[in-house]
């Protein structure tokens, strides 16, 4: 499931500091902070859509994610390579390596970082 902005920018303070109440979260964003009502319907809402739950303190609750950053990760990146690259990994590169703004030491080190991955594969057959 995509998360919209607002749920993200909630998503990436909890995964930074795996629990927290709502007034913590509210501190962790840049100014203009939003406000704490905003913030906690937001946590509900990410509660609902299972990817937060929380322990309860007396009336308050502390907050920590159950979906973890990097399936998300992989889960978003998936979902945007097959919307928007035909579900094709090679278009994505395609079009990362056409971007002017990919310095030529950027395009080198993704190389690069392929080039080790195909040795590891091949070291492993």
């Amino acid at each position: 499931m995509i998360l919209t902005k607002s749920e993200e920018q909630v998503m990436q303070i909890l995964w930074m500091l795996d629990k927290a109440f709502v007034k913590e979260i509210v501190q962790h964003f840049d100014e203009p902070k939003p406000a704490y009502n905003t913030v906690s319907t937001i946590i509900r809402i990410l509660e609902k859509k299972e990817f937060v739950s929380y322990e309860s303190f007396g009336k308050t609750h502390q907050y920590y994610p159950i979906v973890q950053k990097d399936e998300y990760k992989r889960s978003s990146l998936s979902k945007m390579i097959d919307g928007y690259f035909n579900n094709s990994y090679k278009s994505l590169v395609s079009f990362f390596s056409k971007e002017e703004n990919l310095s030529i030491e950027e395009m080198e080190d993704i190389k690069k970082l392929m080039d080790d991955r195909i040795k590891n594969l091949k070291d492993k057959k």
